[in-house]
């Protein structure tokens, strides 16, 4: 015999070394792989197929499936027919055969290994089988989780027969997600009404726990843990959300993944109105339905905690009824339950939001207020006014059981800002104040510092001249002129002052704060409007006085009683003054509030003819869109920017703005504290239409004005010199 050829030799080795390469790879594979010939008889398997199978190499050569040794078993636990094996299903149909799961017995162990098992033939060049190959991946511990899921939702059908729990079901892997009748029917729907899918929960959870119920699933899907519980809300049908408790466990296969999780929703509506009626008991007076003393205590602890923080200064306000118990004995103590009732109504409604309000028991109440000031006076200041307030609605009388009653509270006040100290220390010492208030005369306030006490004394003695003052007519009227650019007079500006004696001329500064804390500018400001009407009356008929405008101050409260332009109109025909000659000067203060309402007035006061003029503009908080949307005729340029034009290029640049934005919305300007040629000067150049001030005219007596300016040739721009005030 001839020796081959060396290029034979050549290929065979060639052949050799890739057929030894593919059996290395064969062996390495993760997944077993069975070769069968034309046939369906075994001709290889590699290592892993081995394994999973539970035969020996030589115990598989050669056979086919179906002898007592080699068979499978369906995914429902089946035997399988042979016809349906993967080989012998290529070679009777010639299709491949995908994702087959296929139950293997081991005789040796006793048990079933699981295999997902894909199956394909090879084709010579004519087409036909050669031979088939058959991939198993192992799948054991997959389909034994899935197993002991279903034994777990049977379990779980089981226990909750009877029940009102809702159950749910989540298969993480698919994405396939179950709610159960229950879970709608809980929320109000019916079942399968929404779409069932992943999201529903998610829309219909309370935006406010939302995240946190996603933040439980980022920490329990990745952990070990097997169970959770929680509560959350979720929106019902009609819009309300319904309190749950979700409880359930996760099921993770061999590798610890989360595959599924499965849970129930309980109902804890009957619960919540449980506990909540536990807490109110505890925590609230049931007659008025105000915090009782336990609630105040424990808030009151974080309200000094907060103000300290805040650096603010705060009150705590003891209030006691004045001869409650002599109502009680006298009336009866079911009109004594009514009248506290309305008492604790009348505080609601008096107090801000953000105050406290409790009741200690019997006929005694307890206001904490936060946020009252940086320094104490500001913070007595507040506690006053508010003081005044609560005097004043509680002494209206009380329609109780058909009769009508009269009451008052005796109230004590102490301040805190911070400082430790103790609760008990703050409610004895507003107690003694609010004791104090009785021994003084009742239906009163009193503070527990005798420093603070004076100042609210003065304060109040203040208000009640002021009271006294109103009624008696003593305020007057000073008037300062404003002139034209062309040096002409145009008209005045109201100015008040008190008249508390024969030498004794009070400048509005001492008094208008405590005309507007006592509750009294609006009938000030009333009475100044009412000899501003009567001034402008005369002048009609004065030759040399009746072109003039008069301005008159009024403030933010008179502007918000939705009858000032009632009693403007009114005003207007009894005195037989010109409206058209009337302007009212307000600041940006009362835009602040309710601008819907506020132009409302404004424009039923146009319709009259009154004018409008911003006072103090480019001091506050200016809105252009106030001055689109307000009906105004002028702006009145503040006297900080006047008195800086001639040296302060900021000042002029301002000036020079507001002027030429005036301009643009056909608005008057009118410069107040003109005191300089250089600023008269600066003005008229930049076409500034009114101007007042000391080097035009002082302000004096309104009698006084009318006998200069009411002759002939007195109405022209001269540097005054006249009497000031």
């Amino acid at each position: 015999m001839h020796a081959n050829p060396p290029c034979i030799n050549a290929a065979g080795a060639v052949l050799d070394d890739a057929q030894r390469r593919f059996d290395e790879l064969l062996a390495h594979l993760p997944a077993g792989v069975v070769m069968h010939d034309a046939a369906g008889r075994v001709v290889a398997a590699n290592r892993q197929a081995l394994a999973l199978l539970g035969r020996s190499d030589h115990q598989l050569q050669g056979t086919q499936g179906g002898d007592a040794a080699w068979h499978f078993v369906r995914a429902d636990g089946t035997r399988m027919p042979p016809a349906e094996y993967p080989a012998n299903a290529v070679l009777r149909t010639g299709a491949k055969v995908s994702d087959l799961v296929v139950g293997v017995p081991r005789p040796d162990e006793g048990d079933v290994r699981w295999a997902i098992c894909n199956a394909y033939p090879e084709r010579d060049e004519r087409g036909d089988v050669r031979s088939i190959v058959v991939c198993f991946t192992d799948c054991t511990a997959l389909k034994y989780a899935e197993q002991s899921l279903h034994k777990s939702e049977e379990r779980m059908r089981l226990a909750l027969q009877g029940s009102t729990d809702a159950p749910w079901d989540w298969d993480l892997a698919t994405g396939e997600i179950y709610y159960s009748a229950r879970w709608w029917e809980m929320l109000g729907y019916v079942p399968d009404e929404q779409q069932a899918d992943v999201d529903a929960w998610v829309r219909l959870t309370h935006p406010e726990d939302r995240l946190r119920v996603l933040a439980l699933l980022d920490e329990l899907l990745p952990g070990p843990r097997q169970a959770y519980s929680m509560e959350l809300r979720l929106r019902h049908h009609d819009g309300h959300y319904v309190p749950i408790l979700s409880r359930g466990f996760i099921l993770r296969d061999g590798a610890g993944k989360a595959v599924r999780l499965s849970g129930t929703n309980t109902d804890l509506t009957e619960r919540k109105q449980v506990e909540h009626r536990i807490h109110e008991l505890a925590y609230f007076d049931q007659l008025t339905g105000l915090p009782n003393r336990r609630f105040l205590l424990d808030e009151l602890g974080q309200i000094l905690a907060r103000n300290g923080r805040a650096g603010r200064h705060g009150a705590l306000l003891f209030l006691d009824l004045d001869n409650f118990k002599l109502l009680n004995d006298t009336m009866g103590h079911d009109v004594g339950d009514l009248l506290l009732r309305e008492v604790a109504r009348r505080l609601r409604r008096t107090l801000r939001e953000g105050d406290h309000l409790a009741r200690l028991g019997g006929d005694e109440f307890v206001i904490v207020l936060e946020n009252l000031g940086q320094s104490p006076a500001e913070a007595t200041t507040e506690v006053h006014a508010v003081g005044r307030k609560l005097l004043d609605v509680l002494a209206e009388p009380f329609e109780l059981a058909g009769r009508q009653c009269a009451s008052s509270p005796s109230i004590g006040a102490t301040l805190f800002d911070g400082a430790p100290t103790s609760i008990d220390a703050l409610l004895r010492q507003a107690d003694l104040a609010m004791y104090r208030a009785k021994e003084e005369g009742r239906n009163t306030l009193r503070f527990f510092d005798p420093g603070m006490q004076a100042a609210v004394d003065r304060q109040a003695a203040l208000a009640a001249a002021l009271r006294t003052g109103i009624a008696d007519r003593q305020f007057v009227l000073y008037c300062q002129p404003q002139f034209g650019h062309d040096g002409s007079l145009v008209g005045g500006e109201a100015l008040v002052r008190w008249q508390r004696g024969a030498n004794d001329l009070v400048a509005p500064g001492e008094f208008i704060g405590a005309a507007e804390s006592g509750g009294l500018i609006a009938a000030l400001g009333m009475d100044v409007l009412e000899q501003g009407c009567h001034a402008l009356a005369r002048w009609a008929r004065a030759p040399c006085l009746r072109a003039l405008k008069l301005a008159v101050n009024i403030s933010v409260h008179q502007l918000r009683d939705p009858d000032f332009p009632h009693a403007v109109a009114t005003l207007l025909a009894a005195t037989g003054a010109p409206a058209d000659r009337l302007t009212l000067e307000l600041t940006e203060s009362v835009f602040a509030r309710n601008p819907a309402d506020l132009v409302e007035r404004m424009q039923q006061l146009r319709g009259l003819g009154v004018h409008f003029a911003l006072d103090d503009f480019g001091t506050g908080y200016s809105s252009l869109a106030y001055l689109a949307r307000f009906p105004l005729a002028a702006l009145k340029i503040d006297r900080s920017f006047v008195q800086d034009v001639d040296n302060d290029p900021n000042a002029s640049s301002i000036v020079e703005a507001i002027i030429a934005l005036a301009r643009k919305l056909h608005l008057a300007t009118i410069a107040e504290g003109v005191e300089l040629d250089a600023q008269q000067a600066f003005l008229t150049a930049h076409g500034c239409d009114v101007m007042q001030g000391y080097l035009l005219g002082r302000p004096v007596a309104l009698d006084e004005f009318e006998r200069h300016y009411g002759r002939p040739n007195a109405g022209a721009y001269q540097a005054a010199s006249g009497s000031s005030t």
